[in-house]
């Protein structure tokens, strides 16, 4: 166990000395020890300075190492135990989820609830048929077969957007996001997002230790110029939702994915692609993974299309990424349940059900169609976009939620899909909007995001359809 005073001080001065502005110095300090954690600078055991130790070395406050200290605690790096000091411990973290949960329903009852997200289930697809085709439970010959069935595999490397060296299966595409993240981002590690963005993104990334830079979105999609400010950073990954974005709606266009490509061609950094709307969407999907190859892990999410309760998304991309998340999968939850496998695959190879999506997607499409077009006829002029979710800016978002509640009226606040906070839009999930309610929900949602107060159709509210 060496003396870590004199290489911690050193990288946190250098840190100090190089870094921008708009970020706090108890975060640059906590970003740097992560950094030495994940190269092995620091091992684990390491004593660290003291609070006021490392303060006088660096020349500052020592009320900013004892943030970062706490911070490193909470994230699971770092341990003090009395006299035996601070030493390093790289284990993960237990931050709450606080993005993820500022989302949560609640006990209130509400006449129209549009916060989830989820897709109608009314407009899922029958399992029954396919159930009763896939009753069987002798699929697994080995703890160590393949975590894919076979025909499943194959159906997803022919319809795959890109040649992907290795696909596997989890449950669900926030799973994706987690098991890739665990693999490939060491605490401290920069990462892009879109901005806004799926908040249990956020909270995910911030637990594991990250530092977090959003890149803006505009009507194509993440933003050149500013994806390019944030490789400044030399960031391990960005995050980007290439269709039907959660929670603006967007799709990249293809001149926008040939932009990205060539803003990121010259660096290291992966790029994640969540397609969690694969099968409601409208549109294509631009993949990076033809542009970018071997630098491309994208996300294919079954959850809106055929059931959340599926619990399925496909991972595909270089081998590097995708061998890992199999072999940390073996110590753990090994595979995907087989015949949640068989039961997806016979569905997607099932007339009936590609009729029943196809219908699903037409509805999805109407809905949303409807209710902007009625926005629109309040002053709120929003770009068509794609899938169930609308992102609507308001004067004074907590007044807007207040008085849509007080109008029986459930949508999500804007603020937890954002890095800093900012509290100027609403999410609306649209495609649980029956069309016929979408003429006095406009005028509400309108009201509401102008006043800031009170939020009243003229000639009151029509009644709630069931």
């Amino acid at each position: 166990m060496s003396d870590t005073l004199g290489p911690v001080a050193t990288a946190v001065r250098s840190m100090l000395d190089s870094a921008g502005g708009g970020r706090r110095e108890s975060e640059i300090v906590a970003t740097t020890i992560g950094r030495l954690v994940a190269s092995g600078e620091l091992l684990a055991g390491d004593r660290l300075p003291t609070v006021r130790t490392l303060a006088k070395a660096v020349g500052i406050s020592p009320t900013t190492v004892s943030e970062a200290w706490r911070s490193l605690s909470s994230a699971g790096v770092i341990t003090t135990n009395g006299r035996n000091g601070t030493r390093v411990r790289a284990l993960a973290g237990s931050a709450a989820p606080t993005r993820y949960r500022a989302l949560g329903t609640g006990a209130e009852t509400f006449r129209i609830d549009l916060s989830s997200g989820v897709p109608d289930p009314m407009l899922l697809p029958d399992l029954g048929p396919s159930m009763a085709r896939v009753g069987r439970a002798d699929l697994t010959s080995s703890y160590l077969d393949d975590p894919v069935v076979p025909g499943f595999g194959e159906h997803l490397a022919s319809t795959w957007p890109f040649p992907a060296a290795s696909l596997t299966v989890v449950d669900g595409c926030l799973d994706a996001l987690d098991r890739i993240s665990a693999e490939i981002l060491p605490f401290g590690s920069a990462v892009l997002v879109e901005e806004p963005t799926f908040p249990p993104l956020i909270d995910l990334l911030e637990r594991l230790g990250c530092e977090v830079i959003g890149v803006a979105i505009d009507a194509e999609g993440p933003v050149p110029d500013d994806l390019a400010r944030g490789l400044g950073a030399d960031p391990v990954a960005f995050f980007t939702q290439p269709r039907a974005h959660n929670p603006t709606g967007v799709s990249m266009s293809e001149r926008r994915a040939g932009e990205i490509a060539q803003v990121l061609r010259s660096t290291k950094t992966l790029v994640v692609e969540d397609d969690h709307a694969w099968g409601i969407s409208t549109g294509p999907v631009e993949s990076l993974g033809d542009l970018l190859p071997d630098r491309v892990v994208h996300i294919r999410g079954f959850s809106k299309s055929h059931g959340p309760d599926l619990r399925l998304a496909a991972i595909g991309g270089p081998s590097e990424v995708i061998e890992r998340v199999r072999a940390r999968r073996m110590l753990g939850a090994g595979w995907s349940s087989r015949l949640l496998q068989l039961l997806l695959l016979d569905m997607l190879s099932d007339e009936t059900v590609i009729e029943a999506i196809a219908t699903a997607r037409s509805v999805y499409t109407s809905r949303r169609k409807r209710f902007l077009e009625r926005l629109r006829t309040h002053g709120i002029d929003l770009d068509d976009g794609d899938g169930l979710n609308l992102w609507v800016p308001v004067d004074d978002e907590q007044s807007a939620l207040v008085a849509l509640a007080a109008a029986g009226v459930r949508v999500a606040p804007g603020a937890p899909f954002t890095l800093g906070g900012r509290a100027d839009h609403l999410r609306l999930t649209v495609g649980l909007l029956p069309e016929s309610d979408a003429d006095w929900l406009a005028g509400l949602v309108a009201s509401a995001a102008r006043s800031g107060a009170s939020a009243r159709v003229s000639g009151g509210l029509a009644p709630m359809s069931m």
